[in-house]
């Protein structure tokens, strides 16, 4: 109860400091926002509660006794997340936050991440539109370089467990295989306007058709070739590509933007039943708004005694034709962004792609 005391001396130091127990996500880029759970993250008298992020501070968008929402402002790197709250302050609870790592990309789908902890993002441009470079590799070291030329309209990429790369056309709804030096074969056609792309534990591939089906490509009885292909299950048809990725359990989530602004997150079991996982989504297509044209990286990265913008890789300006600009959602919605942001986590370890968490997100 605020006590006419606790009013004229607001900064008492007998206030109770704010615990903080864990955050949602532990990842973040600037622009987003992130809950902390814990005690006595309210306010104290007449006292809001405010944060920071190492020397930055972080605006406070909702604050319950248990849960606090937090904003992560531009300019902010990794460091320790502390609520402060009258004269007192929490424990610490570390907060990585994305760096910018290189410029210029048009990713429809997620980027990819090798063996060897190389980005892969493709520039895929407005639907039927030639790109001199389709796929480009991030090095270690942010280093860039053309790694798949003339496939067009390249969307989803996964890799599979002999570290080749695959990528989906929604221009030809085909499906081509990448090997470790960049020579491209088709693996599978006739995938209608093929988007997110994922393998399972057993080498299978699954393909998201924007029109609304989950296609199942079989593994063939030689590396490198496929086997039956056949509807795994069907969903509403999306404005924009579908996402696809696998948890331990071989159950397969998908995320296929409509114009509700009430998303969903499906699961697909091993037998194809589909049940709806998580409702809420405001947008599973946020990069069909994103201005920016950025990739980035956790701050870890910034151990390096270059300053984040010095270590950032440049990409040749996104392709244009005279009097056009990126194209608005109504013409190609699943390239209708301009190039959007990616992030990775600490450049010095990776995980194996053939893993179901990459470390990586968009």
């Amino acid at each position: 109860m605020t006590t006419l005391r606790s009013l004229l001396t607001p900064d008492k130091p007998d206030a109770p400091a704010p615990r903080l127990d864990r955050l949602t996500p532990t990842a973040a880029m600037p622009g987003g926002e992130i809950d902390v759970h814990g005690q006595r993250l309210d306010s104290y008298g007449a006292h809001i509660p405010r944060a920071t992020i190492g020397d930055i501070a972080a605006p406070i968008t909702l604050s319950r006794p248990t849960r606090a929402s937090i904003h992560i402002p531009e300019g902010t790197i990794t460091g320790n997340l502390i609520l402060h709250r009258s004269a007192t302050e929490s424990n610490p609870l570390h907060l990585r936050v994305a760096v910018p790592m290189a410029e210029n990309l048009h990713p429809v789908a997620n980027p990819a991440v090798d063996a060897h902890g190389n980005v892969y993002a493709t520039v895929s441009g407005e639907r039927g539109q030639a790109v001199p470079v389709s796929i480009f590799q991030i090095q270690r070291d942010f280093q860039i370089r053309p790694f798949v030329r003339d496939l067009l309209n390249a969307t989803g990429l996964a890799f599979d467990p002999e570290g080749y790369l695959y990528a989906s056309s929604r221009a030809e709804g085909t499906v081509y295989r990448i090997s470790p030096e960049g020579a491209v074969s088709t693996y599978a056609e006739g995938m209608g306007i093929a988007t997110g792309i994922a393998f399972d534990r057993h080498g299978n591939l699954f393909v998201g058709d924007r029109s609304g089906t989950i296609f199942k490509i079989a593994r063939g009885q030689t590396s490198g070739t496929s086997g039956e292909i056949f509807v795994y299950a069907t969903l509403e048809p999306s404005i924009a590509a579908y996402h696809l990725a696998f948890n331990d359990a071989d159950t397969l989530f998908v995320t296929g933007p409509t114009t509700s602004s009430n998303q969903a997150i499906h699961a697909i079991d091993r037998d194809g039943n589909t049940t709806v996982f998580y409702q809420g989504v405001a947008s599973a297509a946020s990069s069909a708004s994103l201005p920016a044209t950025t990739l980035h990286s956790p701050s870890p990265a910034i151990t390096s005694s270059a300053s984040p913008s010095s270590r950032m890789g440049t990409l040749p300006s996104p392709p244009t034709k005279p009097s056009t600009t990126w194209p608005s959602i109504s013409k190609d919605a699943g390239s209708s962004s301009p190039p959007t942001a990616i992030f990775r986590e600490k450049p010095k370890t990776y995980r194996n792609p053939s893993t179901p968490n990459i470390p990586c997100a968009v």
